[in-house]
Formats: structure tokens, sequence, C-alpha cells
């Protein structure tokens, strides 16, 4: 199937034969590493019908005209204006077929039999809403991908600098459960967005991504809403997939830091109860405050160390 150029709100194309899964991206400014997802997926392909819906948000780096030459067979969603995470992959999911989803970044790699595992899984466990496979990082080592909700002495160390000055500190590794080898089946709280397999029915149910976060935290968030429902949320290591954290935002890492902080907020606001909310209000505005400092330092020190090379 050719690819389509299509505005946001017109979303349509002819309908073949229908899909068991659909593998959906959303990509923006991440040419390079999005071709390596793509013929990942074309070399490690599941062995049902299957279909690639890539939402582009409006990049400027040649993405869409890589799509229309070298991946005819994806689906092509182009959008004129930067939609966000959620609100991506919430149209490419309107416009998908298949029984499941497989939310992916376009700075990951799927690793043979993946795709497979996860729709035996799936199919063996239908109480199961979510999966997330194992994420590795580029060089191998484990990549921390399922996590349990917030607290506010974990919000502490991961929306400041103590976090990195304090790596140890065992709010923090509570929070990444690296009490386990994470070698093993376990229901979880949630898992990364970066790799989520989802049935789309439920997608559905829970009315997909909450768009209000534009990126960061709406997969804490889709989980979150998961449990409340009576799904169950499942970190499943056989699959695996290789994820190169940030190579999508490195270019705007400053705005990144901002968004970020704004939906940790955001999801703590809608929902903690109160108390806890008052407790953990404070730190968005003081993350921000360290961590600004911090890049204002870094950068005159590296304003300096150029006039010393000179």
């Amino acid at each position: 199937m050719a690819c389509q150029r299509i505005i946001p709100t017109r979303v349509s194309f002819v309908v073949m034969s229908k899909p068991l899964l659909t593998v959906q991206i959303v990509n923006w400014n991440a040419r390079e590493p999005l071709r390596a997802a793509l013929r990942s997926l074309l070399t490690h392909p599941p062995q049902c019908e299957y279909e690639i819906i890539v939402l582009d948000n409006a990049s400027s780096d040649g993405s869409v005209q890589m799509l229309e030459k070298e991946f005819p067979e994806v689906k092509l969603l182009a959008s004129e204006q930067n939609l966000g995470f959620s609100r991506g992959h919430n149209l490419a999911a309107r416009a998908a077929r298949g029984e499941y989803l497989f939310i992916l970044n376009p700075d990951t790699e799927v690793l043979p039999g993946a795709l497979d595992l996860l729709i035996a899984y799936a199919e063996q466990r239908p109480e199961v809403a979510i999966i997330g496979p194992k994420i590795l990082n580029p060089d191998g080592s484990l990549q921390y991908s399922c996590r349990r909700f917030p607290n506010p002495a974990a919000a502490l160390f991961r929306n400041t600098p103590l976090g990195k000055l304090f790596p140890n500190n065992p709010y923090t590794r509570d929070y990444l459960m690296t009490d386990w080898d994470h070698n093993s089946i376990r229901e979880v709280d949630w898992v990364s967005g970066a790799a989520l397999f989802i049935r789309r029915e439920v997608f559905a149910q829970l009315g997909g991504f909450d768009e209000q976060f534009f990126m960061y935290c709406e997969d804490t968030d889709l989980c979150y809403r998961a449990w409340q429902a009576g799904y169950k949320v499942i970190y499943y290591p056989e699959p695996k997939i290789k994820h190169a954290i940030g190579r999508s935002t490195d270019l705007v890492a400053n705005k990144m830091i901002i968004t970020f902080h704004k939906s940790m907020y955001l999801f703590y606001k809608k929902h903690y109860a109160r108390r806890t909310f008052i407790l953990m209000r404070p730190l968005v505005p003081l993350g921000l405050a360290l961590r600004a400092s911090l890049f204002l330092l870094k950068n005159a020190k590296d304003a300096l160390w150029r006039r010393l090379k000179k």
C-alpha cells in the first residue's frame, strides 16, 4: 500500500485484509533512527498479518520524503503541525485496524521474535491489557522500563538533581524496581511508552492517551487508568527491544525538561489526593530552577572553555 499524505483531521485509507497487529510510531525529526526502526520491523516481522503506521509531526529533516521513497508499505500520516506524542498516537490508533497496538518510539529497534512473543502472550492472557517488553540500551544493558507509581520521596529525587547526586538512594531504587533482575514476568504499575503493547479495544475504552500530556507521563497515566478500570499491566522480558534514550529529543533538550516537569505536575494533580499533591507541587518549580541553574553553569563553563582554546 502506498504512503498517504494527510492532515490530522482527515484519516482514511483503503481497507485491505484485516491485520492482527498494528505497529504505530510517532516521529518528529528523527529520520535516521526511524529508518533503523522500520528496517528492524521489516527484518523481524510477526508471523501474522500486520501493518505499520507512522504519524509524522511536521518534521523538517526529510523524514516524510524518506518514508515515501524507502518504505512504501508503511501507512504515513503526515501532520502539518507538531501534535505531540499523545495526540499523535491517538490519531494513529484511530487509523489502526489491528486487534493489538504496539506503540513504539522512532529510536527503537525490534529484536528477532519480539512481536510474535508479545502476540502469543496476549492471546494466552486475555485479562492482561498492557504488556511491556524488556528494553535494552544500545550496548545491550538493561534499560529500566517498568516502574512503580511515584510517591513524594521518589518525585523529589526524580524531579531534582538530587537523583544524580545520590543515584543509589532507596527511593529511586524503589521507583525503578531495581530490587529484582527484570528477567521474570511480573505485574507492574506501569511500563514505558517507548515500547508499549496494548489491546486496541482497551486503548479505545480508556480514551487513548490523555492529550493534556504533550509528551512524558502519558504512559504512566494510561497504565494508572488501566489498573483503575480493572485491567492488568505486565512486564514480559522475553521479547526484547533496543532503545536509544533521548535520540529523538536531543535537539530540544531544554524544552523537553520543562515539558517533563509540567507533565509530572499534571499527573500528580490528576491522580493523587490533595494532601499528596500539595507535598509534590513545589517540586516542579524547584526541579526547573535547579536544572536551569545547572544548564546555565554548564553553558558558561563551555563558553569559557571555547575562549581558552582560541
